[in-house]
């Protein structure tokens, strides 16, 4: 009896042992068991770039869509050739990596998270939903990260609630709050911080103006008259700087391996009729020196038509897009004017919208290194350009679709938004002459979360790449 009980223990001490010695090999040396708030900032930040400016959602669809760049080769996207595989990154990453990371940072305790870090989490992620919904409609957000299979919210639902969330994220962020660091945009400035707050909010009022009028005005006014302000020059733009490989812009990696985009034959077009300084900017010339001139790629075509364009005779896109530190700008200066403009014709709020909307084609000439003042009011003089405030749509519509280059994502938004310029669907196209309204939802979700799937898609519509979303009322 004594041997087996000392069998026992003997057994017991090794089980001990064992699972010590397991549980010291399951520990990952490099990484901290306790995430921090700075680290989680960084990380967020740098995801949220490489998310935004990455293939997935920006150059191999968005920017397709609206038609700033083309492909020459592999000319599926382009043809609006896609499945529900193709828009899983942003879905997955959004909610997996980003929205999680922030969370974390949220229910820190204060002595893990002072209010300021707590303040840029929610508007990171008020970020976040807005890029989610803009791209499907309807999605989780009330629920998102609090139950596996999480309902979704109407795109109405998400962009009021959004609202909220900004107006709380600004009265978190103070500068007597404590100070940040891993902020590799701002730098701990707490005051950009609450400018970006604002000038989110206006971009979402306008995002509800054509089906919530009053309550677009509302936050129009309270983003425009708040005591913080919106980002007033091109410091201020909220853009993330690159350095060099592995933490280089995701165009320029692209580019080292592939050859199979273009910049679009529709935007070098319009850009030549207004004769637009930027267009050096946006294009490389051809490779092949005979060509002598700027030639883009034609969207929608087949992969033989495509190709017979000729790589050496098109032009890439301009190597300000594709060096290692590229900037990803997620909302500009420009944008703001553009937002400000509007708002001002849409009678929300005091101004002069003709100023406003010339200021924003001059900060976007700005932003991209074009600053003679002869050259700026020579392009803005012109009839083609000239604010049209019986049709502030087209002026506003054109110009911004323009500045918005390289931003697919938001280009692409507020193409639906505003209707300008109009754009044709390529004719190897596969949508019956329509262009992309939405991303498909990921096929995951009619697996894992099915009934929240099926009750979103029978009050938004068919889950397909032209179901109109609620804010692109017309």
């Amino acid at each position: 009896m004594l041997k087996k009980i000392a069998y026992i223990t003997l057994f017991a001490v090794a089980l001990t042992s064992c699972s010590d010695t397991l549980d010291d090999i399951n520990k990952n040396p490099n990484a901290t068991e306790t995430p921090l708030a700075p680290y989680l900032l960084t990380g967020t930040l740098k995801q949220g770039a490489d998310l935004y400016w990455g293939s997935d959602n920006n150059f191999n669809a968005s920017l397709l869509f609206v038609q700033h760049w083309a492909k020459v080769q592999y000319t599926e996207p382009d043809r609006y050739d896609v499945s529900n595989t193709s828009f899983t990154t942003l879905w997955d990453k959004g909610y997996a990596t980003l929205i999680t990371d922030l969370n974390t940072i949220l229910k820190f305790p204060d002595q893990q998270a002072n209010p300021n870090y707590k303040g840029i989490a929610l508007t990171l992620r008020s970020w976040t939903f807005l890029l989610l919904t803009d791209a499907y409609g309807s999605i989780p957000y009330k629920e998102a990260g609090l139950k596996v299979t999480p309902a979704y919210n109407t795109q109405k639902e998400v962009y009021t609630g959004l609202l909220e969330d900004l107006k709380q994220a600004q009265s978190l962020l103070n500068p007597t709050s404590g100070s940040v660091t891993g902020d590799l945009v701002y730098k701990g400035d707490i005051s950009k911080w609450k400018k970006l707050v604002n000038s989110l909010r206006l971009r979402i009022a306008l995002r509800i103006s054509d089906r919530e009028p009053a309550l677009a005005k509302q936050a129009a006014i309270d983003a425009t008259t708040d005591a913080a302000g919106v980002i007033s020059n091109n410091n201020e733009t909220f853009k993330f700087t690159f350095t060099s490989s592995p933490q280089q812009n995701p165009a320029s990696a692209w580019f080292e391996t592939r050859d199979d985009f273009r910049i679009s034959k529709t935007l070098v077009d319009k850009l030549n009729e207004f004769s637009d300084p930027r267009l050096p900017v946006y294009a490389q010339l051809p490779t092949d020196a005979s060509v002598g001139k700027y030639v883009g790629g034609a969207n929608g075509l087949s992969n033989s038509d495509a190709n017979s364009q000729g790589f050496a005779k098109t032009s890439k896109p301009g190597a300000y897009f594709l060096t290692s530190s590229s900037p990803a700008v997620i909302v500009s200066y420009s944008e703001v004017l553009f937002n400000l403009s509007e708002a001002v014709a849409r009678g929300y709020i005091a101004g002069d919208a003709e100023q406003l909307y010339k200021n924003a084609i001059t900060a976007s000439f700005n932003q991209f290194g074009i600053t003679d003042a002869i050259t700026i009011s020579n392009y803005l003089n012109q009839a083609a350009v000239k604010y049209d405030a019986a049709n502030y749509a087209k002026s506003i519509g054109t110009q911004k679709w323009i500045a918005f280059f390289g931003q697919g994502l938001d280009a692409f938004a507020e193409w639906r938004r505003l209707d300008y310029p109009v754009l044709k669907a390529g004719p190897a196209t596969v949508l019956n002459g329509q262009i992309p309204s939405r991303f498909f939802y990921p096929g995951t979700e009619q697996s894992l979360n099915g009934a929240s799937y099926q009750t979103a898609v029978s009050v938004q519509g068919r889950d397909l790449l032209t179901t109109k979303l609620w804010f692109d009322a017309k």
